[in-house]
This record gives C-alpha cells, structure tokens and sequence, in this order.
C-alpha cells in the first residue's frame, strides 16, 4: 500500500514505531500458521505527526500537561479535552484520505469495520495501556471510517491516557497514534484467553472468559463471564455465569445492548472440546512470542478468530534457564520496624 497506510502482510512486531502495540502484534498474528486474523490495515503513525503538525496550538497544552500532578483530574480533564477538540477539528488531507479510501476499496468500502487505537506506547511488555484509548466497532462507509480514524488519533489525550501516562512516566509528545482499521467480525460469542493464569500466575494453566455476543461486553464490566481453566488439553476448572445482557451489532452501524434469551442465560457459552482448542491456539500464538499473552478471540461458525494478543504485564519474572530440570524459585520480602516511642535527641 502507500505511505500512510500498510495492510497487516506487511507488518510485523518489530514496527510499533510505525504502526503502533495494537498494529503490530496484529501483523504478526497474521503470520502465524494456522491462526485467523480479520483482515485489515494499519494508517501509520506518520498519518498522525502530519496531523498534529497542523495544530501548533496544542504545543503549549501539552506542555501544561507534562507539568501536571496526575491527581489534578480537573485540569487534566479540561486540557485533554481541548486537544481532542483541536484534533478532531483538522480535516484529513485529500492525498491522506484518498490512500485510505483506496484501502477500503480492496477489502471492500460498504463493508463494516472495527476502527482501533494503536498508541505506541500499548501493549508493550512493561504497561499495556489497555482501554486507556478508543475502539469503534461496526462503522460502515468511507466517510464514517475516516471520521472515526480523527476519534482514535483524538482518543491519545482522553483522560485517563493522559493520567496514566503521567503516573507511568510516558513523555505525552514521544507517544504517537497509528490507527487499526480491521474487516468486523460478527461473532456467537467472545472473550479473553490468558495463557497463564492471572491470579495464581501459573504458566501451565490457560484461563478463558467468554461471553455471547461482541467481546466488548466484557472489556467495559456489562456482565459477567463464563470462566474455565484448561491444564495439559483439559478443562480443570469451569464456572457459567448468568448471562443477562450482550452487545451486538446494529444493522445501521454502532451497537447495541441485547437481552439474552433465557433459556441461554445459564447454558455455557462454549463446549468444553472449544476451550480445549482455544487454549491450544493460544499456545500456539504464546510460542511464537515467547511470553505469556494476554488474548482476544471470536467465535464465529465454530471458528476462531483472533483480535488481539498483547503480552501479560502483570507477571512476576522467571530467571531464564538453558536446561530442562525442575527449579524452584523463592521470592522473599523483608521488613524491619521499631515499635518503641524514641526518645527525643
């Protein structure tokens, strides 16, 4: 493709510089064998400084910005919403808009598509940003598509990106914004898939939280998930939640809430012969970026589809070691106090 726009086969994970956490991990996705990715293309971070290089009016709010205590959420809301203003105020250039529109034009423009925030400073291994900028889902037409591109590029100054940059130590200017826009998939249902477990932080156990309908009924706490745990190809732990609200697609584009049948409400979401196969692919994807992932999935006509793997931060380490023998690993934490009044000197 052009300058301003790479298609996922032309990417891989060693360019978030170009096209962001999201982007990039998703063009590396692709290239795993037997792994289903959407199809989809990445505007490059480039698209975003040019147009940040048309608002100089924003060099002075970030400025105050990068001054701030991160608990001033007063003044931190009132600036980022002023850049997200300007931002959103600037026309995309008709050579920009152009490229991708020629993008959609090859997946197909009438088609619905998912419009993602892809930050530089996202789902790396240390901090994963994850929710701290905007996802559109079923935006159908060039004209919707290239609105909700100017959202994303905004969504980098939304409150809390801008208090958790502040609290970990991210240079708001060295943050840049690529945009994933990728074919929508109309799932059964959805979920993560951690490959080691996130509360007992075992690696040899796969975690799985689904859902019916849009896996962002599940990103934004709308309900309760179906959980399961999967060790050596077998579910060895499984909890159905009632199921009372999903999200699905609105035929004019956007989403909506949707009531669960109640017959559904209780029935697992998945059979335990898809769990066990979710969690095979997450394997896969896990070895080939040799660290735990923290991943989104689809279900669609007894498929799975993949829309995201990042790296699980929250991890404690685990030396590495050029051996197969068992180890064991001690973590120990060490305190000292005095109890006793201390006499004045």
């Amino acid at each position: 493709m052009g300058g301003y726009v790479l298609g996922f086969q032309e990417i891989d994970q060693t360019q978030v510089a170009i096209v962001g956490g999201k982007g990039a991990h998703l063009g590396e996705l692709s290239r795993i064998e037997g792994i289903r990715v959407p199809a989809g293309f990445c505007v490059t971070t480039d698209a975003f400084r040019r147009i940040m290089a048309e608002a100089p009016s924003i060099d002075n709010r970030l400025d105050r910005l990068s001054r701030l205590n991160p608990d001033d959420r007063e003044t931190i809301r009132t600036l980022s919403a002023e850049i997200r203003w300007i931002i959103e105020g600037i026309a995309i250039a008709d050579d920009l808009a152009a490229e991708i529109t020629l993008a959609l034009a090859r997946l197909g423009e009438q088609a619905a598509y998912a419009v993602r925030s892809s930050a530089t400073a996202e789902d790396l291994p240390t901090a994963s940003f994850a929710g701290q900028q905007d996802t559109y889902l079923n935006i159908v037409g060039p004209a919707a598509i290239l609105q909700h591109i100017s959202r994303c590029w905004a969504s980098l100054f939304t409150e809390r990106a801008v208090t958790y940059r502040l609290r970990n130590g991210f240079d708001h200017r060295k943050v840049h914004m690529a945009v994933v826009v990728q074919q929508m998939v109309f799932p059964e249902a959805a979920g993560i898939l951690f490959t080691a477990d996130p509360v007992t932080s075992n690696r040899k156990v796969v975690a799985v939280e689904a859902t019916l309908g849009l896996g962002e009924a599940l990103a934004s706490g709308l309900v309760n998930a179906d959980a399961y745990k999967v060790r050596d190809s077998e579910v060895v732990a499984k909890a159905v939640a009632t199921k009372q609200l999903g999200i699905r697609a609105s035929p004019g584009g956007g989403t909506h809430e949707e009531a669960i049948d109640p017959e559904r409400q209780d029935q697992p979401v998945l059979t335990d012969a898809q769990v066990v196969r979710l969690a095979q692919l997450g394997r896969r994807i896990e070895a080939h970026f040799a660290h735990p992932q923290d991943i989104e999935w689809c279900l669609v006509d007894d498929a799975f589809q993949i829309v995201q793997s990042r790296p699980i931060t929250t991890l404690f380490p685990i030396p590495a070691v050029d051996d197969q023998e068992n180890h064991v690993y001690i973590s120990v934490g060490h305190q000292q106090m005095m109890t006793d009044p201390m006499k004045p000197l």
